[in-house]
């Protein structure tokens, strides 16, 4: 999964991408509203972490223009304001939660987790396809029950179809969910990965749509 960090502080900025790439994500970054703006409206982000009080253009105003956009994906606002009412203007201006600083960071990791499985309408953190279970909180990964180990890219690739189960999958899209936007995107190594991936899970739980992509189904 892909997530959109925008935060002006630095420091901050630094420790909350650390620990999202330690959980698993690709992560891009922005430190102002014009840069978060032109990521959020071109970029195929799967969740935001937007602070309010931005340099160049503020958070909330970021947020209405990805809105009126049409730009859905899940938004938790980071705010340093107590007061309600800013609260439920972040709210009204269309996120989905918000975390006031200070926070521990493994609540605001838990809070993703919860946005976009709502976002993919799955209830419970851990994804299950046949004997393959997948826990998002732990990144723990076990087929019938035994433990499996990943690359951080191949973890990436069998969330992104345990979310969508039966769902054909493009290699672009694959691409462009587990890349953050300054890798060296290469779409022949999802080839790689997924061919990596089928020789540690059940035989045809990756199909490949000829021509188009794969699905996660059969097995």
């Amino acid at each position: 999964m892909r997530v959109l960090l925008v935060e002006d502080d630095p420091r901050l900025r630094e420790q909350l991408a650390r620990a999202l790439r330690a959980a698993g994500y690709a992560v891009d970054e922005a430190d102002n509203g014009r840069d978060a703006l032109h990521l959020g409206l071109e970029e195929p982000v799967d969740v935001v972490v937007l602070d309010l009080g931005l340099p160049v253009l503020d958070g909330l105003s970021v947020l209405h223009r990805w809105r009126e956009a049409a730009r859905t994906m899940p938004v938790l606002i980071l705010t340093a304001r107590t007061s309600w009412h800013e609260k439920v203007e972040g709210i009204d201006s269309g996120a989905d939660d918000y975390l006031t600083k200070p926070f521990h960071t493994e609540e605001l990791l838990a809070r993703l987790r919860a946005l976009i499985r709502r976002a993919q309408g799955v209830a419970s953190p851990v994804l299950e396809y046949g004997s393959v279970r997948l826990d998002t909180r732990s990144g723990q990964v076990t087929v019938a029950g035994q433990p499996v180990t990943l690359t951080g890219h191949e973890y990436r690739v069998l969330e992104y179809f345990m979310h969508r189960p039966g769902a054909m999958v493009s290699r672009t899209e694959l691409t462009e969910h587990i890349y953050a936007q300054d890798f060296d995107r290469d779409s022949n190594t999802i080839e790689v990965f997924v061919g990596r991936l089928r020789k540690k899970l059940p035989a045809g739980l990756i199909q490949t749509v000829r021509g188009m992509g794969y699905r996660l189904g059969g097995a």
